[in-house]
């Protein structure tokens, strides 16, 4: 199975990537495992006009590097999101390429499974309910087989991950990664 890690963590060898390397090193052992870090693409939030729909190739009218992140999603059977928690939200440029996903060539992505990585640095019960929520609906509106999560509080300065056992549990969690079925 192909799986793509969208990283959206600005902070290189933080917490998220810490997380996503434990991750990457469990689903390593039986699939094939690519890692984007949206950081290190240029890639426009979606302005809504619908030009994608509009054109045959679903091209997108902002030429910016979403076309790379499109080209590695059509060859994925698993998206897994990672991100450092905001404000009760993913980081912004992830954010911005999710959005981009609004586009008819998602359509044509053979994409079966959803996982999803996230760090922050409250301990607060409801830190990640945002994101689960839209999270969920993501599940429902593309079909798509919930392969899990992996959910760590009280991370806030470099490295706190190593501190508890996020890291395990990340690999842990990418070992259990079954095939698409």
């Amino acid at each position: 199975m192909n799986i793509l890690v969208l990283s959206g963590s600005p902070r290189k060898k933080g917490n998220t990537d810490l997380l996503v390397e434990a991750f990457v090193k469990g689903a390593s052992q039986k699939h094939s495992v690519e890692i984007i870090s949206v950081h290190d693409y240029k890639v426009n939030p979606c302005v809504g006009c619908d030009a994608c729909f509009k054109s045959e190739s679903h091209t997108c009218a902002q030429k910016d590097d979403m076309s790379v992140v499109y080209d590695k999603m059509s060859h994925a059977d698993m998206l897994v999101i990672a991100s450092p928690v905001y404000f009760y939200g993913l980081s912004a440029p992830l954010k911005a390429v999710i959005d981009r996903f609004h586009n008819p060539v998602r359509d044509t992505y053979h994409i079966k499974k959803l996982a999803l990585l996230l760090v922050g640095a409250a301990s607060l019960p409801e830190l990640f309910d945002g994101i689960l929520a839209q999270y969920q609906l993501c599940l429902n509106f593309f079909k798509l087989e919930d392969a899990g999560h992996v959910l760590i509080r009280r991370a806030h300065d470099k490295g706190d991950v190593k501190n508890s056992n996020a890291l395990n549990e990340a690999f842990e969690f990418g070992k259990s990664i079954s095939s698409c079925s």
